[in-house]
């Protein structure tokens, strides 16, 4: 009969979520959470419109999807393996190099990298979502409760709160967002501006004979200093038709009475603006984590040779990026195949750490005070059956 005085002190169901979570989410909640940058605008800017992050973007996202990737858990290493199967060939339309390619790109450009799941209880293909077109719509405790893909007018929402999520949310760490990522791109946004600035300021130049090349000094009678608004007008006319352009590189020009040609070079603050260019295409190559010296770029000098370059390039750039999204989508498809499955890189096939891999293994061959089981672990390698 007291059975309604229960009713007030009955305790709520306990529930993993973090304590943060409704802060985040009191002035997102029931809403979709944008991006705080255009990512159509900076990847046509610094990506279709620069040629060195395209580069640098092209260079990482390549170099990425070629390593090769390795599947095991705690026991083994899997030769044959559904996750396996479906890494090599994806979908219909792209193989592992030009998925993974696809999803490093997006990643570099706009700081988010979403893969699609289609099919059953098991993944049939995966796909690469454009990250311009996602939205994150936060739950009330700051966790994602759905996607939405919007094209044009259609828009299509992906429920991510019952069982397994058919979206795999790959982010770089961004201080100021909870819900998307932060891109190199727009820590170099600043200097892809400058760096188009002055690649159109050169264009300038060249089509203005590629570079101010004089003067035309006018001295008339009686110190008569102005030319007629006609003579003036078939001045200019002449000067656009005759003597503009690479067409007309080097053609003499023929001055009449009164007029006088002035010689003009590069004045310093031209050298210095070509400077200032290669300075922003430096900028540009570090915040992509790519040596300026395998971009091409003059006047860098931080590494003694191209092997010394390349070596860092993978180690401090490629590697972290590969092992962060490899153990990403591990863990997601780990949550559909029904055991806990890693994937992860296999450096022993990088040519380029093959120095620092033959160093390792020597030191750890060596170390007679370590078992087998103790070797093979720092290794990144399973235990053998024997060793169980």
């Amino acid at each position: 009969m007291f059975d309604f005085l229960k009713r007030g002190v009955a305790e709520p169901p306990e529930r993993k979520a973090s304590a943060t979570g409704p802060v985040v989410a009191w002035g997102t909640a029931g809403r979709v959470a944008w991006t705080p940058r255009d990512t159509v605008s900076l990847t046509r800017t610094g990506f279709q419109g620069n040629p060195v992050g395209f580069r640098a973007v092209k260079l990482i996202a390549e170099a990425a999807a070629a390593l090769p990737l390795v599947l095991q858990d705690c026991e083994r290493r899997y030769e044959a393996h559904p996750v396996l199967d479906l890494i090599r060939r994806p979908n219909p339309a792209q193989g592992k190099a030009e998925l993974f390619e696809a999803l490093y790109g997006q990643l570099l450009l706009s700081g988010n990298g979403y893969l699609e799941a289609v099919g059953g209880t098991f993944p049939a293909e995966l796909h690469v979502l454009r990250s311009d077109r996602m939205a994150v719509v936060p739950g009330a405790d700051g966790w994602p409760v759905a996607y939405d893909y919007t094209v044009g007018s259609r828009k299509h929402r992906f429920d991510m709160s019952e069982g397994a999520t058919p979206i795999c949310h790959i982010k770089s760490f961004h201080p100021q967002d909870d819900h998307y990522g932060f891109s190199p791109l727009q820590a170099a946004a600043t200097a892809v501006d400058v760096h188009n600035s002055a690649s159109r300021w050169s264009k300038a130049l060249l089509d203005n004979a590629a570079r101010p090349s004089g003067a035309i000094i006018y001295k008339g009678a009686d110190g008569q200093a102005a030319l007629s608004q006609d003579q003036y007008d078939r001045l200019v006319s002449e000067m656009e038709m005759h003597h503009q352009g690479a067409r007309n590189a080097g053609r003499p020009m023929l001055l009449e009475g009164g007029l006088d040609w002035k010689p003009m070079g590069f004045s310093p603050s031209d050298m210095e603006f070509q400077q200032t260019k290669e300075a922003a295409a430096r900028e540009i190559a570090i915040a992509f984590g790519v040596p300026p010296m395998l971009l091409g770029i003059p006047g860098d000098a931080t590494y003694a040779n191209y092997q010394e370059a390349n070596r860092a390039f993978y180690r401090l750039t490629v590697v972290p990026l590969v092992t962060r999204v490899a153990a990403a989508v591990s863990h997601w498809l780990s949550g559909f195949a029904g055991g806990d499955v890693e994937l992860r890189p296999d450096l022993d096939q990088v040519p380029a750490l093959a120095v620092e891999r033959d160093q390792q293994w020597r030191r750890v061959g060596e170390a007679t005070f370590l078992t087998q089981a103790e070797k093979r672990a720092i290794l990144g390698l399973p235990r053998l059956a024997e060793e169980e």
